[in-house]
């Protein structure tokens, strides 16, 4: 992948340079390719920390699986606060006001920090009694609330973490964000073998190997996890302060406090913050609606949403170079290329989905397989499995079309759509299908409104008007904005 060549269109993109479509094309592959590799590689991290746990056995397994939606609504969280200050900065490095984009990335970190301090504290009061809220089984409560409790002390280096990566990729660095959420995964890897499982022998191409061992079972997996983060955040931080090219410190460079940036954040973050807890509030009702079916039902449709998570993580990446590229082309007042880009992206996702659709229902017997040795959890997982992988081309339409509305600064409109295609369409689905058919009725649910969700996307994007109302968001701050 020829880094430099990017970077050299997204300077001709901020020049006001012509762009022939195959170099539009390009462009939007280039920057995709390292976002989707880190996307993917932070789903095999999740995919192997589920296959960890799932050798501990059925009730670890949906211990984990019962909180997994929250830890989401809590992280999703974390990333719309990110993206409040992301597109201002990805839209300033567009107009070429590298020293707006740092003051922004200032901004950016004390906001967050203390932000997730916030959510850090409101996490650990509820630890306790969130699994009874959820309708866990006692014997499943007390695990779900030792790996809820661990996780979420992580949650500063993950916000952090994800400010950092967010900006260097504002700025069209895909590469080293990309990198570093690999080398997550691989310590998330490393840090679970130590901590999950007690010091054992084991057997390697006919060697003995003795590997130590915490033995902490499901709280090692949340631990491992919470370390990995720490590590990358460190590293994250200090790429992005040291070493980029648009956003390093620079000596002298003042870092006065600026009302209008942190308005502008709440105005982008607020909506996406609102999407977040509706979606996956969304999600802590369908945990709801599938506690009532077993400890099997539950730990199958963890399992199940863990291997989705393969076929869909991919759009994400693109998701967020769109981001980038749509953020730049405003920035840079070319919003004829900002509509075509959003297209290129998001017919470029819908490919990749519909190609890893058709491989996740093939291949659903394996990977529910590799997460699960309990022939039950086994066979359940594949139904539902399959039953979701007709959804992914729209699905990827959603996910594409919302980077690239966020580019824009189009936040409001996306959370709305999500909020009617959630709540109107797939929980009362749920909730009438569950007791008829059982989890299988809940992936039915699922699959419908993600049609329903990825065709509501496409539509806005053709009608143009998340471009039209972002060109009249974009006006560069006032002078007195940007005094000292």
């Amino acid at each position: 992948m020829d880094t430099n060549n990017s970077q050299k269109l997204l300077a001709r993109l901020r020049e006001g340079e012509e762009l022939s479509v195959q170099q539009q094309i390009q462009m939007a592959v280039r920057l995709s390719l390292p976002a989707m590799l880190a996307q993917v590689s932070s789903v095999v991290m999740q995919y192997i920390d589920a296959s960890m746990v799932g050798r501990l056995g059925a009730a670890d397994s949906a211990s984990i699986g019962l909180v997994l939606t929250s830890t989401w609504l809590f992280g999703g969280v974390c990333m719309a606060a990110c993206l409040g200050f992301t597109v201002q900065a990805a839209q300033a490095v567009g107009a070429r006001e590298d020293s707006r984009a740092r003051r922004i990335m200032h901004h950016g970190l004390g906001a967050a920090f203390l932000f997730s301090l916030a959510l850090t504290l409101l996490a650990l009061c509820i630890s306790s009694s969130l699994p009874r809220w959820l309708g866990g089984a006692p014997e499943i409560c007390t695990g779900a609330s030792r790996y809820f409790l661990i996780y979420m002390l992580g949650l500063p280096a993950f916000q952090l973490s994800a400010l950092a990566g967010g900006m260097l990729q504002a700025s069209g660095n895909m590469r080293v964000p990309s990198i570093l959420n690999v080398l997550t995964c691989a310590l998330d890897v490393v840090f679970n073998a130590l901590l999950i499982f007690p010091t054992g022998t084991y057997t390697v191409l006919g060697v003995s190997v003795t590997l130590p061992g915490a033995g902490m079972g499901i709280a090692g997996a949340a631990l491992g996890t919470t370390l990995a983060e720490v590590v990358t955040a460190l590293l994250m931080l200090a790429f992005l302060l040291l070493r980029s090219p648009e956003m390093k410190l620079r000596r002298g460079e003042p870092w006065g406090f600026t009302p209008s940036i942190l308005k502008k954040a709440l105005r982008i973050a607020a909506p996406v913050g609102f999407e977040q807890v509706v979606m996956c509030g969304a999600q802590v009702m369908a945990t709801r609606i599938v506690s009532p079916l077993g400890t099997i039902a539950i730990a199958a449709n963890s399992f199940a949403v863990t291997a989705e998570s393969l076929c869909y993580m991919p759009g994400y990446g693109i998701a967020a170079a769109a981001t980038a590229l749509i953020g730049q082309s405003i920035g840079a007042r070319r919003g004829d290329l900002a509509r075509r880009l959003g297209w290129i992206s998001t017919g470029l996702g819908m490919a990749v989905m519909t190609c890893t659709g058709v491989l996740m229902y093939a291949a659903a017997p394996f990977m529910i397989g590799l997460l699960s040795p309990v022939e039950s959890i086994r066979q359940l997982g594949t139904e539902v499995l399959r039953i979701e992988a007709f959804a992914e081309p729209l699905f990827a339409a959603s996910i594409v079309c919302t980077g690239a509305f966020r580019g824009a600064g189009d936040t409001l409109a996306p959370s709305c759509m999500n909020f009617f295609s959630m709540w109107g369409v797939r929980l009362p689905l749920a909730a009438f299908l569950a007791p008829r058919v059982g989890l299988r009725g809940v992936w039915i649910a699922m699959c419908i409104e993600l049609c329903v969700r990825g065709t509501l996307f496409l539509a806005r994007l053709k009608t143009g008007r998340w471009l039209t109302a972002a060109q009249h968001r974009s006006d560069p701050e006032p002078a007195s904005a940007e005094a000292d």
